[in-house]
């Protein structure tokens, strides 16, 4: 399996040749995340797993082209999300809802 780094610059490579972050623009990928949500919660609800892991993966692809186009790396946002949850503390409830300690 390869790494989510090369992946990522495989997916980046794809998306150049294919000038989707050439002449794309955040607008319209962001309108294909939702698709591609719309396509998990759909697998979730029938207990899919085949298509959960197609969204999952198609909707990494898309934020992949969102940051590029965004003048970002993906990993750079990944960073940041988990520099801000690193230390939170909480727990998640019988219902599946997490709360945030204050």
């Amino acid at each position: 399996m390869r790494s989510i780094g090369e992946l990522t610059e495989l997916i980046g490579i794809w998306h150049f040749d294919r000038k989707i972050t050439v002449n794309g623009n955040s607008a319209t990928q962001t309108i294909k995340l939702g698709e591609e949500f719309g396509e998990l919660c759909a697998g979730i609800a029938r207990g899919d797993i085949a298509e959960i892991k197609d969204a999952l993966g198609d909707m990494y692809v898309v934020m992949v082209a969102v940051a590029r186009l965004e003048g970002l790396e993906l990993e750079q946002c990944i960073d940041s999300a988990y520099d801000e949850i690193k230390d939170r503390k909480g727990y998640l409830t019988e219902e599946g809802v997490f709360i945030k300690e204050s």
